[in-house]
């Protein structure tokens, strides 16, 4: 009981792990958090499109956008609308667009219904 009573405040709180948040690129507004992203499995990669649509390279992908749940931030989506483009709410910035009947990602998975940033447009950042 003695060694529990020893030990000092900050060896009995483990540290948090840094929570993942994405940031506008040009006015760095937050803009999604890790908790608001929505997974999904790697598609076949350059299969799943039309043939027109591949390219000569077989190696595969990262996905190049991050698909999150709908937020406040996005005002399209609270208008009503059923696809449109996603700018930022602070300096108008395009950072994707949102479709309700959903999108394919570049890796060739269908998401639905998909809110999608372009990782090119935001910055990864660790609190």
């Amino acid at each position: 009981m003695e060694a529990a009573n020893n030990m000092s405040e900050s060896e009995a709180v483990p540290n948090p792990k840094p929570k993942l948040i994405y940031r506008c690129k040009k006015c760095r507004r937050i803009v999604a958090s890790e908790e608001s992203i929505v997974p999904h499995e790697r598609g076949k990669g350059e299969e799943c499109f039309k043939w027109k649509k591949r390219s000569v390279e077989k190696e595969p992908t990262q996905c190049s956008s991050i698909f999150v749940e709908p937020m406040k931030w996005m005002q399209p989506v609270q208008e009503g609308y059923v696809e449109e483009k996603l700018q930022c709410i602070g300096c108008k910035a395009r950072l994707g667009s949102f479709n309700w009947a959903g999108m394919q990602c570049n890796c060739g998975a269908w998401v639905n219904p998909a809110f999608q940033l372009h990782k090119s447009r935001l910055d990864e950042c660790y609190m």
